[in-house]
C-alpha cells in the first residue's frame, strides 16, 4: 500500500484484502470454487464467482472475512432478497445465521426484504441449481420525442420541466418541505401541482410521457424507500406513498408511459448526455454517499446503487455506521461524516450544536479562506488528501463490479479547494497502485458549463411506443 491517509494510518482498503486474498488462494493446492447470486424483483439476478479455500483446511475465518464483506456489497450495490450459495457450508451456515434474526445483519436482511416485498433468504445449492443470469436493461434511449414533463423531486426543493421535441419550453424550481411531513396529502398535493403546472405549457396540454427523478429507491415505478417520505407513518406509506408516482401520473395524463429513477441514476445520466458517452459512474459527496451507474449500452441496471452502504475499509476497529450498525462503509468516508470524523482525529473540536452541514462548512472556510501556514488550513490538508486517498482505492474496488470509464464527484464535500486535493490523490493511487484503471477518467463538473438539468434529463427516461 503505497499510500496512508495522514489522519487515518489504520484504514486497511478493501480491495487491497480482496487482491491478497485471491492471490494467496490462487497459489493454495486447496483452492475451491464458490458461487454466489443474488435474485431480486422479477427474478433479476447478479452472480459472482471467487476462488476460496477448501472447508476445514484451516482457512474458514479467513474465506468468511473476505466472502462476508463482499456479500454486504453485492446487497447494496445490485440489491436482492435472496441469496444462493455454492461451494462451502461453513460459509452458507455463517452467512446465514449473520442475517437471521439478533444475527449481526439482521438490519440488512430486514432492509432488502422491505425493498423487494419478499422474505429475506439465504439458501445453500447445488451448483446445477444456481438459476442462470437474469440482467436487468432498462433502455435509455435519450427519447426527447413528443410532448413530455421530466420532474426532479429533491429533499429541499422540486424541479419540473415541459419539452417538446427535446426544447424546454418551462422549467420551474419550487421550494418544498417534503422530509419533515407526515401528511402525505402534502407530497401528492405538491407533486401533482408541479405535474398540472409543466402540462399547462404543452400544445393543448398533452403528455406523451413522463420521467421522475426521486431519491430514494424504486422497483417497477413504487417508491420502495425514501427519505422524502421520511416521517410518513407505515400505514399511510403503504397506502398512500407506495404507488404515488404511478397514481398521479394516471390522473394527470392516463395513457402516458412513465419511468420512475433514482436521483443518482438520473444524474449519472445526466453526465453521460454531458460527455456524449456511457459507463458512467456519478458519485455525490454530501450528507451521505449517493451514487448512480450507466452502463455500456447507456442504460440502467436496476441496481440499488447504495454505495453509502458498501463497506470499503477492512479495519476491524473501523468507525461504525450508526443506521447499519457496520463498520467501514462509505458513508463515513464520502460525505459530510467523513470529513468531520478525520477532523476529530487531527484533534479539531467542533460545537457540539452544529449541525454536520455546518461543520463541514468550519472546515471548508480553513481551507478555502485560511493562509497555508494556518493549523486550520494544514489540517484542512490533510482531510481532503486522506479522502481523496480513501476515494482512489475505492474506485479500485467499485471498479470490481462496475465497468468504469467516466467517474463524475458531485456533491458539497468536493466544492471548494478540497474537491480539488481529492481529485488529485484519487488519481495518483489509481496512476500509482492500480495502472490498469488508468483509463477512467474522474472528473468535477465545470460550475460554468453544468450538464443537462436532472428534471430534463430525467424527460427523456420514458419511450414512446411508436407504430
Amino acid at each position: 500500500m503505497k499510500y496512508v491517509p495522514s489522519l487515518d494510518k489504520n484504514f486497511k482498503p478493501l480491495i487491497i484484502e480482496l487482491n491478497e486474498f485471491k492471490k494467496a488462494v490462487n497459489n493454495s493446492p486447496n483452492k475451491s470454487k464458490l458461487v454466489i447470486c443474488l435474485e431480486r424483483n422479477d427474478k433479476y439476478n447478479y452472480i459472482y464467482n471467487i476462488d476460496i479455500y477448501k472447508d476445514n483446511t484451516g482457512f474458514d475465518e479467513i474465506n468468511y472475512r473476505i466472502v462476508e464483506r463482499i456479500i454486504k456489497t453485492l446487497l447494496w450495490l445490485v440489491g436482492g432478497y435472496k441469496v444462493y450459495i455454492f461451494g462451502s457450508k461453513y460459509l452458507f451456515e455463517s452467512i446465514a445465521k449473520d442475517y437471521s434474526k439478533n444475527g449481526k445483519r439482521e438490519f440488512d436482511a430486514q432492509f432488502m426484504s422491505n425493498v423487494y416485498e419478499n422474505k429475506f433468504e439465504i439458501v445453500e445449492v447445488e451448483e446445477k441449481l444456481i438459476p442462470k443470469l437474469k440482467e436487468e436493461a432498462i433502455i435509455l434511449n435519450n427519447d426527447f420525442s413528443g410532448s413530455r414533463i421530466g420532474f426532479d423531486a429533491g429533499g429541499s426543493d422540486r424541479k419540473v420541466s415541459a419539452l417538446v421535441d427535446g426544447k424546454v419550453l418551462y422549467s420551474e424550481e419550487v421550494v418544498w418541505y417534503p422530509k419533515v411531513t407526515e401528511d402525505p396529502s402534502y407530497h401528492y398535493r405538491e407533486i401533482k401541482t408541479a405535474f398540472e403546472t409543466a402540462k399547462s405549457y404543452l400544445p393543448l396540454g398533452k403528455i406523451d410521457a413522463i420521467g421522475i427523478s426521486s431519491a430514494g429507491i424504486y422497483v417497477n415505478n413504487k417508491v420502495m424507500v425514501a427519505s422524502l417520505f421520511l416521517k410518513v407513518p407505515k400505514d399511510l406509506f403503504d397506502i398512500h406513498v407506495k404507488n404515488i408516482y404511478i397514481n398521479i401520473a394516471k390522473e394527470v395524463a392516463p395513457n402516458a408511459p412513465i419511468l420512475v429513477a433514482n436521483d443518482g441514476d438520473v444524474t449519472a445520466l445526466a453526465g453521460a448526455m454531458d460527455l456524449n458517452d456511457n459507463q458512467v459512474l456519478g458519485i455525490a459527496m454530501g450528507t451521505s454517499e449517493a451514487a448512480g451507474y450507466v452502463d455500456n449500452k447507456g442504460n440502467f441496471k436496476g441496481w440499488l446503487n447504495e454505495l453509502a452502504f458498501v463497506p470499503v475499509d477492512a479495519n476491524v476497529n473501523a468507525m461504525i455506521d450508526e443506521w447499519s450498525g457496520d463498520i467501514g462503509c462509505g458513508v463515513k468516508y464520502f460525505s459530510q461524516d467523513g470529513v468531520i470524523k478525520l477532523a476529530e482525529y487531527g484533534g479539531f473540536e467542533f460545537n457540539c450544536e452544529l449541525s454536520p452541514a455546518q461543520k463541514l462548512k468550519i472546515i471548508q472556510k480553513l481551507h478555502n479562506e485560511g493562509l497555508e501556514t494556518d493549523e486550520g488550513y494544514i489540517l484542512a490538508e490533510k482531510i481532503f488528501t486522506s479522502i481523496g486517498i480513501y476515494l482512489g482505492y475505492t474506485i479500485a474496488y467499485y471498479a470490481h463490479f462496475y465497468d468504469i470509464k467516466h467517474i463524475l464527484l458531485l456533491g458539497r464535500v468536493v466544492s471548494g479547494r478540497g474537491g480539488d486535493l481529492i481529485l488529485e490523490y484519487a488519481k495518483k493511487v489509481i496512476k500509482d497502485e492500480f495502472s490498469e484503471l488508468s483509463h477512467i477518467n474522474i472528473t468535477l463538473p465545470d460550475e460554468q458549463n453544468r450538464r443537462v438539468g436532472q428534471s430534463v434529463a430525467a424527460a427523456s427516461l420514458p419511450s414512446l411506443n411508436k407504430k
